[in-house]
């Protein structure tokens, strides 16, 4: 439990940090949550919580045809919580989401839109679905928009994600779900990139 206070006050003292737009060689920390429901295609009757914690590196500089043109973010997400409500039972677990794959359009105001792939992993107390595995993996796609403060900024998204074991046990019926996102965190300049 200490390491966990602990780390929220590494987090809450980085948005102190100066720097709230995205720039190039930057980094993006922030904390977040999202919930929704199974959606046709997988179980049904499912619904889902997570809560996380990101940390990402901005790694282009602003590139690409007309509205499209945006710096490309690699990210990595821990999901310390992870609540699936089942009807036979509600299993709780945690993730790693290693692959998360960003695109933040390059605006000029304080709405900055996104696109993102992620992909990661989900261990559980019970199977899931129920009858399949406790090990399963996440895939998923997002559009969203960060809303950039004086000192943090602000993100919501809709995000589809696809949960399954991928073959490994006997079943994968998976589940498919869509869920709003929210999150609140910093981005924060290169400090070699500032001494330039």
């Amino acid at each position: 439990m200490k390491k966990l206070w602990g780390v929220i006050l590494l987090f809450c003292a980085s948005l102190s940090w100066a720097q709230v737009k995205i720039e190039d060689g930057g980094h993006e920390i922030q904390l977040w949550t999202g919930g929704g429901h199974s959606v046709p295609g997988g179980t049904s009757n499912t619904g889902v919580w997570n809560a996380g914690l990101r940390y990402g590196w901005i790694l282009t500089r602003p590139h690409g045809p007309g509205f499209l043109k945006g710096r490309f973010e690699y990210a990595l997400d821990a999901v310390p919580v992870f609540s699936v409500f089942q009807p036979a039972n509600t299993a709780f677990g945690a993730g790693f989401n290693p692959l998360n794959l960003k695109w933040n359009l390059a605006t000029r105001g304080r709405v900055v839109p996104y696109l993102e792939l992620s992909g990661g992993t989900l261990f559980t107390n019970h199977d899931v679905p129920a009858g399949t595995d406790r090990v399963n993996f996440t895939s998923s796609a997002a559009l969203g928009a960060h809303f950039l403060g004086a000192s943090h900024n602000w993100s919501v998204e809709l995000r589809y994600m696809h949960i399954s074991n991928a073959g490994l046990g006997d079943r994968n019926p998976g589940i498919n779900t869509v869920q709003v996102r929210l999150g609140f965190g910093k981005f924060f300049g290169n400090a070699r990139t500032k001494k330039q």
